[in-house]
């Protein structure tokens, strides 16, 4: 699709949003329950265009991510927007005038129309998620899918296409030349999940139109693994986060920070994990490829580039499985132990299987090292030290945390999620999202009648006036 006829889908939708007005709360509740219905009875379909997509998906890890996490958040928005949507009473400035009956409130009031550029990663569940919270709202979208998952991106623009007129959603299918043009449509909002290089693009298209922005980034996660931690415990989680999508995770873990003398003992653990979730990776459908070659080749390139360097790398494979030959993208889990701040693992998000672990003395050196670099979208903390969890809770900024688990914040639909300066901007998440595609329209109404102290505010000004303002110029 053009720019012309994205303009004009845009300018049906605006018309349409104000023909309208704001919808009722049965209504955003109907368009919800579209939504998990497309979901649940297109579910083998989904598993498919992404097993296809990927060249190797996991059936089971499509339907717990793409599937349930979807219907999930489109669940909670449609149980609690009843009460998201009421007004909000707010006391009035100065006090005196809500006793004789002004009042004031703010009311939740559609933005209008919604533009969602998702990604290839999890395209399925960062296109409805963020929808739960715009249809709430009561606006209406246009979606942008990846290009990296064509089979289901088309999914995506059939299935829509059966449930809603292009009034209220649409979806916009191409390449890059179409997503550039695609950020700078004149949304009421726009959201952007994905890398900040692009990010970067897509907030310089948005600006030209004043554009509201929610971008949902990512960077390097980083773990501290306490001397306090079960390392059993902590190393299956943290490489079952590492290997869920084969790391192609916005929140995967990135790096792992473990004390000295942990280090092998880390190591024997994330070993047996492994083993245990993979006993095979070549052929294995549990185990996810990587989407493209380009990708497959960068993460080579790291591995390559950290060996040459100096670092240990360990692969995370049965004895002898050679990956080298191989139909589809596969890489198989890898450590690389003690990297240095030159190796390019350890300065791009590495966005698939490898993790490098790196050793410190103390916490507070941990801490030191994740602050030196840009905030991170995550960050995660095994222990069972409650004084050192909340010393590492308070001496450093992320979008948000997970405690002795990885990811599982992104989850609580009762937390927002969101980044924090290069990780992104803005979040959504249950109520969090509703009010990032609310507008938060401040009322305030007078009282009817026009009493001694609001005839003061009005000239010719007096001894009450200068009494009062005196009085308000105290400490």
């Amino acid at each position: 699709m053009d720019t012309p006829a994205m303009l004009a889908l845009l300018e049906r939708q605006k018309a349409a949003h104000l023909r309208d007005g704001a919808p009722s709360a049965e209504t955003r509740i109907a368009r919800i329950e579209r939504c998990i219905a497309l979901l649940i009875d297109n579910r083998k379909a989904i598993e498919e265009a992404l097993n296809a997509d990927f060249g190797s998906r996991s059936r089971e890890a499509t339907a717990f991510t793409d599937v349930a996490g979807s219907i999930g958040p489109l669940k909670h928005a449609r149980d609690n927007l009843r009460r998201w949507m009421r007004p909000e009473k707010r006391k009035t400035t100065p006090a005196l005038l809500g006793l004789f009956g002004a009042k004031a409130e703010i009311r939740y009031q559609p933005k209008g129309v919604a533009g969602v550029i998702s990604p290839w990663n999890f395209p399925v569940n960062l296109t409805f998620a963020p929808l739960a919270g715009i249809l709430a709202a009561g606006n209406r979208a246009m979606i942008k899918p990846s290009e990296y998952t064509p089979a289901t991106s088309e999914l995506l623009k059939t299935m829509f296409a059966s449930a809603f007129s292009e009034e209220e959603i649409a979806v916009v299918t191409g390449g890059p030349e179409v997503g550039q043009a695609f950020a700078g449509l004149p949304f009421d909002h726009l959201i952007f999940t994905g890398g900040a290089s692009i990010a970067r693009h897509v907030m310089r298209a948005a600006a030209e139109n004043l554009v509201p922005l929610t971008l949902e980034l990512g960077g390097k996660s980083p773990v501290i693994v306490s001397k306090t931690a079960d390392l059993d415990v902590a190393a299956a989680r943290i490489m079952n986060g590492k290997t869920l999508n084969a790391g192609q995770i916005c929140l995967a873990p990135d790096y792992v920070l473990a004390p000295r003398d942990k280090m092998d003992g880390f190591v024997e653990a994330a070993r047996r994990s492994v083993a245990q979730m993979f006993p095979t990776i070549k052929d294995n459908p549990d185990y996810t490829a990587i989407i493209a070659q380009r990708h497959y080749d960068r993460i080579q390139d790291y591995v390559a580039d950290a060996r040459a360097k100096g670092a240990k790398v360990i692969e995370l494979k049965p004895e002898g499985e050679d990956l080298s030959q191989q139909e589809h993208r596969k890489i198989a889990p890898t450590l690389i132990l003690e990297p240095t701040d030159d190796m390019k693992v350890m300065q791009e998000e590495i966005f698939g299987p490898v993790l490098p672990v790196k050793s410190y003395v103390s916490v507070d050196d941990a801490i030191g090292y994740v602050n030196g670099r840009d905030r991170p979208l995550g960050l995660y903390y095994f222990g069972d030290d409650p004084a050192e969890k909340e010393k590492v809770l308070n001496a450093t900024t992320s979008g948000g945390v997970t405690v002795n688990d990885v990811i599982f914040h992104v989850a609580q639909e009762e937390l927002p999620f969101g980044g924090i300066g290069p990780a992104g901007m803005g979040s959504y998440h249950g109520r969090d999202g509703f009010l990032e595609f609310s507008h938060r329209k401040s009322v305030f109404t007078q009282i009817k009648k026009d009493i001694g102290p609001l005839k003061q505010l009005r000239p010719p000004f007096g001894p009450a006036i200068r009494k009062y303002l005196d009085s308000q110029m105290k400490a």
